[in-house]
């Protein structure tokens, strides 16, 4: 290992999307979630549990005190090694630059193992100016496909096989070939990401708090974890049993991998040695308690960090030092989920900093925060709310003002994604089975609808390839 942490082998309480029979059976129930749920007011406190998710339930042994949150219900044991398969003898060639006029692709990572879920990797065409998506194929064989990565190159796709057993599969393009399914040595892996040079995938396991480094080799085909860290410090966060790795990224320099865990309220700052594969634990800092991070996106000049807060319904942005890797929270910030259905206008009051208040009286679990390459703006996925909030970036990046919210016109968004000029984004609704389309103003950042929602059951993820 490349840490001094030892991996964890106790079951742990699943977090807000996470482990647990419930998790599955809520999925399907999650369309309602916005008008039904009626889950209390104002900020958690230390009992609060985690917010309602897809959860999976192992075979043999039950989760303690399994949160509702619907997740994959079958499960299959993933694959030590890759599945038998001639390898490529050649470097697959980077994907050709798209003409003006054709239209783009994206890629819909779904559960798959949930009541009216996804068939594998959807596929979709767009049209480049009004974002009008068409079906184009599904990548089938791939269990609960939650969040895809894309390689460096272009040529692979690397989705997560959100289980019990943990893996990762690899999709060669071209020929929409897998190219086999490796453990990520941990539970319920939910988010990956590959290293900036291309040989190491980052992927993190949500359950069992862990984070794993597979090497890839040139064909894009990976192999078995080079190293598997616990997050076994600090302890849990209020309402918590154990760490909840959620994601894990590299720093915009490439000189630092940060990983951030919902469950001890923890971004973990590494160094990843890129001879061996093996992570070396520099810094973390914990945010407020019961804060719940779950994603964290940079700033275009890499001096700040924005993170989402899911379990207290708030954004904090953080100075970052690019010599050390440290991270310097500041102030809890709104995500504009307290204004019920008027979601347009009057965000200067009545804005809550607890979880509650979304449609419906719903309580609100911030997704995912995203910044364009402009770095004028940023934009937060509301689930609950079933908002996309608007900031306008100012200072440099150091600050974030509330400009407004707009509905998602679907229902839990789970992520949000731009297209490559940015003049749309898209988001995946997981409860509402969907994806919706706004066009985005360059000069002002205001999001407007474009076009009805596109059906894609399960989703969970919407990767912009061209």
């Amino acid at each position: 290992m490349g840490s001094d942490e030892a991996f964890p082998s106790h079951a742990v309480e699943p977090g807000p999307e996470r482990g647990g029979s419930g998790r599955r059976r809520l999925l399907a129930g999650l369309a309602g979630l916005a008008a039904s749920a009626v889950l209390g007011a104002g900020r958690p406190s230390a009992a609060d549990p985690a917010p309602p998710r897809p959860r999976l339930q192992p075979q043999s042994k039950p989760h303690p005190k399994p949160q509702p949150h619907p997740k994959p219900q079958s499960q299959s044991k993933p694959q030590s090694q890759p599945k038998p398969h001639p390898k490529p003898q050649s470097h697959p060639a980077p994907a050709s630059a798209p003409t003006p006029a054709s239209p783009g692709l994206i890629l819909l990572g779904a559960y798959t193992s949930v009541p009216g879920g996804g068939a594998g990797i959807g596929l979709a065409s767009y049209d480049r100016k009004t974002g009008r998506m068409a079906a184009a194929g599904v990548i089938e064989g791939v269990a609960d496909p939650s969040y895809l990565a894309l390689h460096p190159r272009g040529h692979t796709l690397y989705a997560v096989n959100e289980q019990q057993d943990g893996s990762v599969t690899a999709v060669r393009l071209a020929d929409r070939r897998i190219l086999g399914t490796w453990s990520t040595g941990g539970a319920l892996p939910c988010h990956v990401s590959v290293h900036p040079s291309g040989r190491w995938l980052l992927t993190a396991n949500y359950l069992s708090g862990s984070v794993a480094v597979h090497p890839i080799d040139g064909t894009g085909a990976l192999s078995e974890p080079s190293d598997v860290v616990a997050h076994l410090v600090p302890p849990p966060g209020p309402g918590q049993e154990s760490a909840h790795a959620h994601q894990i990224i590299t720093s915009p320099d490439g000189r630092f991998v940060l990983a951030v865990d919902l469950g001890n309220d923890t971004v973990y700052t590494y160094r990843l040695d890129t001879t061996t594969g093996h992570l070396k634990r520099i810094a973390y800092v914990t945010l407020a308690p019961g804060a719940g991070p779950r994603h964290l996106t940079f700033h275009p000049r890499g001096r700040f960090a924005y993170v989402a807060n899911e379990l207290d319904n708030t954004v904090v942005v953080c100075a970052y030092d690019p010599a050390t890797g440290d991270l310097s929270p500041g102030p809890a910030l709104r995500t504009g989920a307290g204004t019920g259905p008027g979601l347009s206008s009057g965000l200067s009051s009545g804005l809550s900093l607890g979880p509650s208040s979304g449609i419906g009286g719903a309580r609100n679990y911030p997704a995912q925060i995203l910044v364009g390459k402009s770095g004028r703006f940023a934009y937060l996925a509301n689930r609950g709310h079933n908002s996309i909030a608007r900031y306008a970036v100012q200072a440099s990046g150091a600050r974030l003002r509330l400009l407004d919210t707009v509905p998602v016109r679907g229902d839990f968004p789970r992520h949000i994604a731009f297209s490559p000029d940015e003049r749309l984004l898209f988001a995946a609704n997981q409860g509402s089975g969907s994806v919706t389309v706004f066009r985005a103003d360059p000069g002002t950042g205001r999001l407007s609808p474009s076009g009805a929602p596109y059906a894609a059951p399960g989703a969970a993820c919407a990767m912009v390839r061209i």
